[in-house]
């Protein structure tokens, strides 16, 4: 998963149920199947709206200032976005100025579009919104999957820079490509040409025919198939980075593809690394029943459950926790997660650098909430991935 709205939208729909599980679902079976179902459809449907759960009080476009109600994402120092006006609005936002009574006060850099007001926002890590922001060559290109073309972003590498050397990015859960928009740079610095994938379901690619998120276990697919266009076009070292969700796509990919040759190595920014850790954080954090987050989980695992959820197939929680299969993996990897992550927690990460402490790198960040590690401390961030990126195991063509 990715973004805090992304976060929200899930975390809304747990919430609701815990109201009804703290209730009425103790009165009746049918609103604790509603509940359940609720849960288990959310967890696995693309997010299309997304919440504005932070509010602008007040702003001064002359000095460049915005004041925002206090909460953990408007609070923390960094570099964000900002959209407001259900998302017709959008400007970039600074380092923090001053904290107020339940307010903060930001740098406001610039507004991209629409007319600042007050009222309901939200922040997003999305710092960057279009590809040629960067200042760097980029190319609009499709890649064909079993669905049709999914369209991508190729950012070349430098013309000095050793011809072959790929990083692959895959968006989270209710994300798109913009989201490794900020990741670009310091591959590029590196010598990489970047590609930004799309995904089946997530607004850019094509659709599948249930329209339901595979948790990693139907998208790889589509990542595979970026692969094979990497290799096709010079590719011979390539990295996956998977964001949130995606690090559990990227761990579906390097276990289940046959496309495998060329890959070197994998990072993973705030990943998913086991999906029943995951849910069950969730729905402790909101005092959902044990009962009724293990039950949204089986209706999600269920061969039966399809006119239920809409998901045209079940989805197997249990292969995808990746700290029981640590033994299965063998790639350098680097991991970058914050403990303070709100929506998936860092315990998978951890877990999995512990067990594999031969091939995993862990960074560990304390106040970044979640895949928000580049906004809060972008030198700290880069530094790890280039210092990564350097040993001769990930950045050398395979021959």
């Amino acid at each position: 998963m990715a973004e805090s709205s992304a976060g929200s939208t899930v975390g809304r729909a747990f919430g609701t149920a815990a109201v009804v599980a703290g209730g009425l679902v103790l009165a009746t079976a049918g609103l604790a199947a509603w509940a359940t179902t609720r849960v288990a459809r959310t967890v696995i449907t693309p997010v299309r709206r997304r919440p504005q759960n932070q509010t602008i009080r007040g702003f001064d476009e002359t000095l460049g200032t915005v004041t925002l109600r206090q909460t953990p994402d408007a609070s923390m120092p960094g570099r964000f976005g900002m959209w407001w006006g259900g998302d017709t609005g959008y400007a970039k936002l600074g380092g923090l100025i001053e904290r107020g009574d339940g307010t903060v006060t930001r740098e406001l850099e610039r507004v991209e579009f629409g007319e600042l007001r007050t009222g309901r926002a939200r922040i997003s890590g999305y710092y960057y919104l279009r590809p040629d922001e960067l200042g760097l060559p980029v190319m609009s290109v499709e890649i064909p999957t079993e669905l049709g073309q999914a369209p991508a972003w190729v950012f070349p590498a430098p013309d000095d820079a050793e011809s072959g050397r790929w990083v692959i990015q895959v968006h989270g859960w209710g994300a798109s490509r913009q989201e490794g928009l900020r990741a670009v740079r310091v591959f590029h610095d590196s010598g990489f040409t970047s590609l930004l994938a799309s995904y089946r379901n997530d607004g850019d690619a094509p659709e599948s025919v249930d329209r339901r998120y595979g948790l990693g276990g139907t998208e790889w697919r589509d990542i595979e198939a970026a692969i094979g266009y990497a290799v096709d076009h010079g590719a011979r070292s390539i990295v996956l980075m998977g964001w949130s969700m995606g690090g559990a796509v990227v761990l579906q990919t390097i276990t289940r593809s046959h496309a495998m040759e060329h890959v070197t190595g994998i990072v993973l920014e705030s990943p998913v690394i086991d999906w029943v850790d995951t849910l069950e954080y969730q729905g402790n954090l909101l005092r959902l029943p044990d009962a009724m987050t293990r039950a949204a989980m089986r209706l999600i695992e269920a061969e039966w459950s399809g006119p239920i959820t809409g998901q045209g197939a079940p989805i197997d929680l249990r292969s995808m926790d990746f700290v029981a299969r640590a033994s299965e993996l063998s790639l350098p990897m680097l991991i970058l997660h914050s403990d303070d992550d709100a929506f998936v927690p860092s315990t998978g990460s951890r877990a999995l650098a512990e067990a594999r402490s031969d091939i995993v790198t862990l960074v560990p960040f304390d106040v970044a909430l979640h895949t928000k590690l580049w906004n809060y401390d972008e030198a700290k961030w880069t530094a790890s991935i280039a210092a990564w990126l350097t040993r001769r195991e990930v950045a050398a063509p395979r021959r």
